[in-house]
């Protein structure tokens, strides 16, 4: 079988390239190159991720390409990102990197000339009559089936995930007897600009910054300043700068620049029990064929390793989540993901509104 490994110099995809060379396969290592090297703010360095491949690359034989996708990267995935921002939403860009990019262009480009495309996210796929199916991982605490959750049919029937198995702690047991370079490499936070760059230095760069008032949601007491709505997000608890807190984030007023605030957890203006999706991705199929009837599901609305109990509805404007527990910080232009009522199959996920 003919696979394409991508790498990033981290322990979890060290460790893929590892176990598929213990299972007799030699996979062509490709290392997703997104950073801009032009650009002070926005440089992602990829000096040391590239040499640690490159150190994969030669313990396994294996050959190594980089992959310079930053035009594409930033041209939607960031063009994404801060056209949701300036809405007043919260977006997604770990999700949209892994559609448009990691499995979208990467895919069109190169990984069309490989049978299976093996990466070290924690997931895993089940085959279920004929149909494969994006499954949660073993670690619920690294599960990151919420960040696949927009990936289609092709995508997913194609794609590897040899750590799913596993527990973190194991993996890292792997890179340590295996004695892989990366074994005490640190985590990475997440995709380039958001690991590595300043995510308020980010928004300013593109939105700048525009002053406004902060206002208590029950008396309209004016609280203090902030200097653009586009720097905070629903269900925000820190960044404020007001004193005699915890202090929470309750929405927005993007026309008249305004960020509403409403003190103390048990504040009922924090909550909400149910929530609308735009345009609901299924990954494999959909199971329900847009009946009417309430469907019983789990969900996230945020990376948790929990899930919440709920029931999924139909209506004429699309899906409508309606949970078993009170939700703190539903916020909108993040992605519901759906999951099966066992937790195991992600069914897909929508845009909150």
């Amino acid at each position: 079988m003919n696979i394409a490994a991508l790498l990033s110099g981290g322990v979890d995809s060290s460790v893929v390239v590892h176990l598929l060379n213990e299972a007799g396969y030699k996979p062509t290592l490709f290392y997703i190159k997104i950073g801009m090297d032009d650009d002070e703010l926005l440089h992602c360095t990829s000096e040391e991720d590239i040499e640690m491949a490159s150190l994969i690359a030669h313990k396994y034989g294996c050959k190594l390409e980089v992959v310079d996708l930053h035009k594409d990267y930033w041209d939607n995935v960031v063009d994404y990102t801060i056209k949701k921002v300036k809405q007043g939403l919260t977006p997604n860009p770990d999700v949209m990197c892994n559609k448009l990019i990691k499995f979208g262009v990467f895919e069109q480009r190169v990984g069309k000339d490989f049978d299976k495309t093996a990466t070290g996210h924690y997931a895993t796929t089940t085959e279920i009559n004929g149909k494969t199916y994006l499954t949660t991982a073993k670690d619920p605490v690294k599960d990151q089936t919420d960040f696949l959750a927009q990936i289609n049919y092709l995508q997913v029937s194609k794609l590897m995930f040899p750590i799913g198995h596993l527990m973190k702690s194991q993996v890292r047991d792997i890179a340590r007897k295996a004695n892989l370079p990366s074994s005490k490499r640190p985590d990475s936070q997440g995709i380039c600009f958001l690991g590595k760059v300043n995510y308020n230095d980010f928004i300013r760069r593109y939105l700048g910054e525009k002053e406004g008032p902060i206002v208590e949601l029950e008396t309209g007491k004016i609280l203090g300043k902030h200097k653009g709505y586009w720097f905070h997000t629903v269900g925000q608890r820190k960044g404020l700068g007001l004193s005699g807190g915890p202090w929470y984030v309750i929405r927005k007023d993007v026309e008249a620049n305004i960020v509403w605030a409403s003190k103390g957890f048990d504040a009922d203006a924090q909550y909400g029990n149910e929530f609308s999706m735009r345009d609901f991705h299924f990954i494999t199929e959909n199971p329900w064929r847009n009946e009417i009837a309430e469907k019983e599901v789990t969900f996230k609305i945020r990376h948790t390793p929990e899930f919440t109990k709920g029931k999924i509805l139909y209506t004429p404007d699309g899906y409508r989540m309606i949970s078993n527990e009170k939700l703190q910080g539903i916020a909108p232009g993040q992605f519901g993901v759906v999951y099966d009522a066992a937790s195991k199959i992600c069914i897909g996920s929508g845009e909150i509104k």
